[in-house]
């Protein structure tokens, strides 16, 4: 699995990539961290590479973002971290 995030997954709670990172390692998970950097309100030929990857799978820039091993991609914060609850690997 790889989880998209910004810049870091340090931070506060209140940090949507922090959060999502850590509900995945909470839950034993160990996912592959891609960092999109750039920011997601810039216009298309502005977007990094990383980003543009996120755009494709969701339609959308903004991240975190988690692509399961099938392919899956799961792209707001409380549904990755309810996923990852749900979803225990140990």
């Amino acid at each position: 699995m790889r989880l998209y995030i910004c810049w870091g997954t340090g931070g506060s709670a209140h940090h949507d990539c922090h959060k999502a990172h850590q509900a995945l390692v909470d839950a034993g998970h160990s996912p592959e961290v891609v960092k999109a950097r750039g920011q997601e309100h810039l216009p298309t030929f502005l977007q990094r590479k990383v980003r543009r990857e996120v755009h494709a799978l969701t339609g959308s820039y903004f991240v975190p973002v988690l692509v399961l091993d099938d392919g899956t991609a799961i792209n707001t914060p409380d549904e990755i971290v309810a996923w990852a609850r749900a979803h225990s690997a140990g």
